[in-house]
């Protein structure tokens, strides 16, 4: 969708989905669903339905066009693992990721049971980066399936960082984003928190 990305370590967008629905408190404040009404508002197509899960097949393949190599951060505006959206649409997804091999592509779910269900039927191209969101301690179980995944690159995105955790498993993670939550009613992010989860790194 937007071929400059604000967000620090992607370079571009692309939302084949758009919409979710929260399953964990990392979502209490979810900028995507905050930015999905205010586009919404524009009358911005793509987003008629607000923030309800819709698929947005005309977007499929606009990565085929960019003819730039750049990283591109997959459905910034949703999960492509959500339980709605269909294996046939998520194989779709990876078929133009592969082909459009001069790219990288980095997913991100926090819906990492589904990921890894899903992983026996999906090749995983070498330029595809897959990740998992981790707030707290309760959700560190994620990078146990992500690592059970056969991606060849595989990173953790704790943020909104909502607690500590002392003893992540790093083996097999390639990359850590780590941040806090900004916007309305931010939670707190403890420094302490930060330089514990470096010092593991």
């Amino acid at each position: 969708m937007a071929s400059n990305s604000s967000i620090e370590w992607t370079e571009a967008t692309w939302n084949p989905v758009t919409g979710c629905t929260k399953v964990s408190p990392g979502c209490k404040h979810c900028y995507a669903e905050r930015m999905a009404r205010r586009l919404k508002a524009m009358g911005q197509p793509n987003y008629a339905n607000g923030f309800a899960l819709t698929l947005q097949p005309h977007m499929l393949e606009l990565p085929l066009r960019w003819r730039k190599p750049q990283r591109i951060f997959v459905n910034s505006m949703s999960d492509l693992f959500h339980d709605d959206v269909p294996l046939e649409y998520i194989l779709q997804v990876f078929d133009v990721m592969q082909r459009a091999h001069w790219h990288v592509f980095q997913i991100l779910t926090k819906r990492a049971d589904r990921m890894l269900a899903l992983c026996p039927s999906i090749e995983w191209p070498q330029n595809v980066w897959m990740g998992v969101s981790v707030e707290n301690d309760r959700y560190v179980s994620r990078i146990d399936a992500l690592c059970a995944t056969r991606a060849q690159t595989r990173f953790l995105s704790l943020e909104p960082l909502l607690g500590p955790l002392p003893d992540l498993k790093l083996d097999g993670i390639d990359w850590v984003i780590v941040g806090g939550e900004s916007g309305p009613g931010a939670r707190p992010m403890e420094y302490d928190w930060v330089i514990e989860i470096m010092q593991q790194c």
